[in-house]
């Protein structure tokens, strides 16, 4: 039995216990040219690595990626991006199709490092994608590892400050074993799926990852209306919450915070509501700071001066509501879907996606090269789904 395998009777360990029994090696920390030069001779030639990376998002409003961890079979890495003057040398591993790259819920580490680095992708593993294909209940790496391996994760470290240095014990574990497990569950998750047929499946969900790409979101002054507390607003305050929403993220920028540390929704509602007009109106708490107080009163007064904003109007493009006919066999594929989800034990997205179940109702194909020239089926799910799917549209 390879050494990853728990037998189900052995206790399980917390990452510091991994440590003291000496199932997880201490992590090699990459933070200088020359360990970053001995870490990439180490992995010239590696068949697969285990990547993930964590980053600053919950503290910082220009979130950047904080750590690559890095494992193979002989080592964990943790790379230092803040302290290496560049790390362009994992660009020829990341994008060589001879390195098969593991990751856990793979997309979102794909996009900050091609934001962060520029880098580019080829031949991806990704073990959630592969969990949920498989229908596993529970597809977190922490529910994985604690389930296939017996390790259970300290996931205080996982909200952590991971821009802050130096970084804790705790932290490095927690890192560490983000990757450790990678390969050796890559290998459980393969045999599953060849055993089970799913390998076509999971290949073509891989297949689309390297091409996932980064697309910049600037601030949106309007964006406050996605804001839950803004329904109970009247037309007035709504006014004073839209100067506060944008007093808020000019400050989060200043800060280098996100917007939800300099005041939450909650707050700026009731702001709007109360509408202060001196300093001793405003909370005990925001009168500590003469700067932001005199800001948030400035803020109000313009709000109390301006006309109510109109809610966004619906744009006339492709992207309004769809016609009865379309909604009505929107609805019929989602009812096979659901009946197909149900029979395969996946979630219905695994089956295919609203939005593609969506680009079918709106075009209605006839036959399957209109089916396939929409672009949201590959190979498998047109070969496994075409004919269903042509039937619905037909309504047999």
């Amino acid at each position: 039995m390879p050494w990853w395998i728990l037998n189900a009777d052995e206790p399980k360990l917390a990452d510091a216990e991994l440590v003291s029994t000496g199932r997880l090696p201490s992590p090699q920390w990459v933070d200088t040219p020359p360990a970053f030069d001995d870490m990439l001779r180490a992995l010239a030639g590696a068949p697969a690595i285990a990547v993930d990376t964590e980053s600053d998002s919950l503290y910082r409003y220009f979130h950047k990626v904080c750590l690559i961890q890095i494992s193979v079979p002989e080592a964990d890495y943790i790379v230092d991006p803040l302290r290496l003057p560049d790390v362009a040398g994992l660009g020829a591993i990341m994008a060589d199709p001879r390195t098969e790259k593991v990751f856990h819920a793979a997309e979102n580490d794909i996009l900050v490092m091609k934001r962060d680095f520029g880098s580019t992708f080829a031949n991806i593993f990704d073990t959630m994608i592969a969990a949920r294909i498989l229908g596993w209940s529970r597809v977190s790496l922490a529910a994985v590892l604690e389930q296939r391996f017996g390790v259970t994760l300290d996931k205080r470290a996982q909200l952590t400050d991971w821009g802050r240095r130096p970084l804790t014990p705790e932290q490095l574990r927690y890192a560490a074993l983000d990757t450790h497990f990678l390969l050796p569950l890559r290998e459980v998750l393969e045999r599953e799926l060849r055993a089970r047929h799913r390998w076509r499946e999971a290949q073509e969900a891989f297949a689309a990852l390297p091409d996932v790409e980064y697309v910049e979101k600037p601030f949106d002054p309007e964006s406050f209306w996605h804001s839950k507390v803004v329904r109970a607003l009247q037309p007035g305050e709504l006014a004073v919450f839209r100067e506060l929403y944008l007093w808020r993220d000019a400050e989060a920028r200043v800060r280098d915070c996100p917007p939800f540390k300099v005041m939450n929704d909650e707050a700026l509602a009731r702001l709007s509501r109360e509408q202060p007009r001196r300093l001793d109106d405003l909370p005990s708490s925001t009168r500590r700071d003469a700067a932001v107080s005199g800001a948030i009163l400035h803020a109000v007064a313009r709000g109390r001066g301006a006309a109510p904003p109109a809610p966004p109007r619906r744009s006339r493009d492709d992207t309004q509501r769809p016609d009865p006919t379309a909604v009505a066999l929107y609805d019929r594929l989602r009812a096979w879907r659901s009946a197909r989800a149900a029979e395969r034990g996946v979630d219905a997205d695994v089956v295919l996606t609203n939005q593609a179940l969506m680009t079918i109702a709106r075009a209605a194909p006839l036959g399957v090269e209109q089916l396939a020239a929409l672009g949201v089926l590959g190979a498998w799910k047109l070969e496994e789904y075409g004919s269903d799917l042509l039937a619905v549209v037909a309504g047999r």
